[in-house]
């Protein structure tokens, strides 16, 4: 978890996969690490996610494009 937040701060903006298999887009404003529990808070525009934070197996970073 330690190493999430760590490469968040660092890029801004990652891609997680959960050892279940789940993604998610993670940015600095929008995502909260709490320590205490263990887990990583997102709150997404349809929803508030709570993550195990011990669970992410992968993370991307992945540069900024234009949608068509």
């Amino acid at each position: 978890m330690e190493f999430v937040e760590k490469e968040l701060k660092a890029w801004g903006e990652i891609l997680v996969t959960t050892s279940g298999g789940q993604h998610f887009e993670i940015h600095l404003g929008d995502t909260e690490f709490d320590y205490e529990n263990r887990v990583i808070r997102l709150k997404a525009p349809n929803a508030h996610h709570v993550i195990e934070g011990d669970s992410i197996e992968t993370i991307t970073k992945h540069y900024g494009h234009k949608d068509d």
